[in-house]
C-alpha cells in the first residue's frame, strides 16, 4: 500500500450504479414526448399557415385589392400561372410573383390609405 491509495479511491474497484428505473423504453418515450411537443408548437401551425396562404392565392381574383411582399398596396388587374400585376396608381402596374401576395384587404381600401 502506498500514499496514492490512501488519497484516490480505487474507481476499477467501485461498482457500477444500477440505472434509475431499470427501463430500457424510457428514452423512446421521451423521444416520443418531444416530437409531440415540437409537432404542436412548431410544425402544426406552419402548415396551418401554408394551407391559408394557398387558399388566399387560388381565390385571388381581377379587381382585388391586395398587400404583396415590403408593404406594396395595389390592385389586381392581371393574373397568371406565376405572377400577378398590380395596378398601384394609375397607369403604374407591377408584376410580382404571386407567393409575394400576402393579404387581400377588404374592398375601398385603397382610397382610405
Amino acid at each position: 500500500m502506498n500514499l496514492l491509495d490512501l488519497l484516490i479511491p480505487l474507481a476499477h474497484a467501485q461498482a457500477a450504479p444500477a440505472p434509475a428505473g431499470g427501463e430500457p423504453f424510457s428514452p423512446l418515450i421521451l423521444m416520443l414526448v418531444f416530437f409531440g411537443v415540437f409537432y404542436f408548437i412548431v410544425l402544426r401551425p406552419q402548415m396551418k399557415r401554408a394551407k391559408e396562404h394557398r387558399q388566399l392565392l387560388t381565390a385571388l381574383a381581377k379587381g382585388d385589392e391586395v398587400v404583396a411582399a415590403g408593404g406594396l398596396l395595389g390592385r389586381v388587374v392581371e393574373i397568371g400561372d406565376a405572377f400577378v400585376t398590380l395596378e398601384l396608381a394609375e397607369r403604374v402596374e407591377i408584376k410580382v410573383q404571386k407567393a409575394a401576395i400576402s393579404a387581400v384587404l377588404p374592398k375601398g381600401s385603397l382610397k382610405s390609405a
